[in-house]
C-alpha cells in the first residue's frame, strides 16, 4: 500500500505544472521558404491520450491523461537584407484532463503562452527544393496558470529556442527534413501551492522525416524524434526527471487546390524515461494561402 502511494505521488510530481508540449514539434515541409509577400493562415488541432507515468525509466503509475490542444498561426514571408525571413506567432489553446488513477490532477482549460518567431533561410534554392533556416522562437508567459493547480496550459514563464531546419531531395520522389533546436527556459517563482521556484536545465531535440511524393499535391511521411535533457529542480532541489524521449510519426499532406493543404498525422512515443508516456497522438493541420 505505500509502495502504491509513493508511486502515485511521484507521478503527480511528474506532472505538476504539466503544459501541452516542451519540445518543437515540426511538420516535415515546414522549413520551405515562399515567396516575399505570401501569407499563412493554419489552424492546428492534436488529441494526445497518455496512460502510463515512468520515473528512471521505470513505470511508477497508470491512469489518464489526455489533451485537446489547438492553435491558430499567421505566418508572413518577406525579404531584408536579401535573406527570406518570416516572422509568425502561434497561440495555443485547448483543454488537459486527468482521469482514472490521475484523476486526482484535475482538468485544466483556457489559452497557452503566446509564441513568437521569425525563420531566417541561409540557404534558398527553390530550384533544387533545398532550404536551410535558422528560427529563434520566444514564449510569453500570457497563458492561463493557476499555480494551485496541477494542470496548466501557461507555464509563467519565459521561453527561449533556437532551431534549425534542412530539407533536401533524395530522389525525384523522397525528401528528407532535418529538425535540431535547444530550448532554454527561464524560472517560475509561482509553482506550486507554496509559490515555490522552478528552474530547468537546457532541453534538446532532433527531428527527421521522410517523405513520399505521389503526386505534386499529395505525399506520405514518416517521422522519428528525440529529445534529452530538461531536468528541473524546485527551490534548488533536483526532481530527477530530465527527458529522454523518442517517438515516431506518420502521415499525409495534400494540396487539394494550389492555396489550401489538409495535413493529419498520427503518432506515439516509443519510449520515456521520465513523465507521461503518449500512447497516441492525432493531428490535423488547415493551412490557407493568401
Amino acid at each position: 500500500m505505500r509502495s502504491a502511494l509513493r508511486r502515485s505521488a511521484a507521478g503527480a510530481a511528474l506532472l505538476l505544472g504539466a503544459a501541452p508540449a516542451l519540445a518543437i514539434d515540426v511538420d516535415a515541409g515546414d522549413y520551405t521558404a515562399l515567396p516575399a509577400g505570401t501569407n499563412l493562415g493554419l489552424l492546428y488541432y492534436q488529441h494526445a491520450e497518455r496512460n502510463k507515468i515512468y520515473a528512471g525509466g521505470e513505470r511508477i503509475a497508470g491512469g489518464s491523461l489526455d489533451s485537446d490542444v489547438g492553435i491558430v498561426r499567421y505566418v508572413r514571408f518577406m525579404e531584408v537584407g536579401g535573406y527570406t525571413i518570416d516572422p509568425q506567432f502561434l497561440l495555443p489553446f485547448g483543454k488537459l484532463r486527468a482521469t482514472d488513477n490521475l484523476s486526482a490532477l484535475g482538468s485544466a482549460s483556457g489559452v497557452g503562452d503566446l509564441i513568437l518567431a521569425a525563420t531566417v533561410w541561409l540557404v534558398n534554392q527553390p530550384e533544387k527544393k533545398r532550404y536551410f533556416g535558422i528560427t529563434p522562437f520566444l514564449y510569453v508567459p500570457v497563458g492561463s496558470y493557476d499555480k494551485d493547480r496541477p494542470l496548466n496550459l501557461g507555464e509563467h514563464r519565459w521561453k527561449f529556442a533556437l532551431q534549425a531546419g534542412y530539407i533536401t531531395p533524395l530522389t525525384n520522389k523522397f525528401t528528407l527534413d532535418l529538425v535540431a533546436d535547444v530550448t532554454f527556459f527561464g524560472s517560475n517563482d509561482k509553482f506550486g501551492p507554496t509559490a515555490a521556484t522552478l528552474r530547468q536545465e537546457p532541453l534538446f531535440q532532433g527531428q527527421a522525416w521522410l517523405r513520399y511524393h505521389l503526386t505534386d499535391s499529395f505525399d506520405i511521411r514518416g517521422g522519428l524524434s528525440y529529445a534529452a535533457g530538461g531536468e528541473s529542480k524546485v527551490n534548488g532541489v533536483s526532481r530527477n526527471d530530465h527527458t529522454n524521449t523518442s517517438k515516431f510519426s506518420v502521415g499525409m499532406a495534400w494540396f487539394p487546390t494550389p492555396a489550401v493543404q489538409v495535413l493529419g498525422t498520427y503518432g506515439r512515443d516509443i519510449s520515456v524515461r521520465n513523465g507521461p508516456l503518449e500512447s497516441s497522438r492525432f493531428n490535423l493541420r488547415l493551412l490557407k494561402v493568401f
